[in-house]
């Protein structure tokens, strides 16, 4: 039987595909992202680079604003973010500034990933769980692509 708590993150990640699929439909890299605080989501958002012509607009980003927004402060040591595909350099430096508690991605980025780098991005105290909803991130990615190809 699976524990309650890959239960919630799977819930949460189904989230954050809903994002990535709303950025899919607008030509953008199927990105998304939620921030969950106490069960309840206080921050979505999905790729808008191409949207915006903001090289900073990764789903992430848009999370992290909306969050702490909604919190009325800059740290968010006490949620979750559910994010589709590993952050990158630039998204994982802001999660790390914002403290946030706990990252769970989907798919990895062997190319982008802020691994690629250093493990050292995020603040010391924050948790990762990777591969949640794993095959379901990773074929959005590829169907995306694919449709660039053709």
């Amino acid at each position: 039987m699976m524990d309650m708590n890959r239960l919630e993150d799977e819930n949460f990640m189904r989230q954050a595909l809903n994002e990535a699929r709303a950025a899919f439909h607008k030509q953008e890299v199927p990105i998304g992202a939620v921030i969950v605080c106490e069960g309840r989501v206080i921050g979505r958002g999905h790729n808008l680079v191409e949207t915006l012509q903001d090289p900073t607009a990764h789903a992430e980003m848009q999370a992290l604003t909306a969050a702490t927004e909604t919190l009325g402060g800059k740290y968010l040591p006490q949620c979750t973010l559910y994010v589709t595909v590993e952050p990158c350099i630039m998204c994982a430096g802001a999660i790390g500034w914002a403290q946030v508690g706990r990252v769970v991605w989907g798919a990895d980025d062997p190319k982008k990933g802020y691994r690629t780098y250093s493990e050292r991005v995020f603040h010391p105290r924050t948790m990762v769980e990777r591969g949640v909803l794993q095959t379901e991130c990773e074929a959005l990615m590829s169907d995306f692509f694919a449709t660039l190809r053709r």
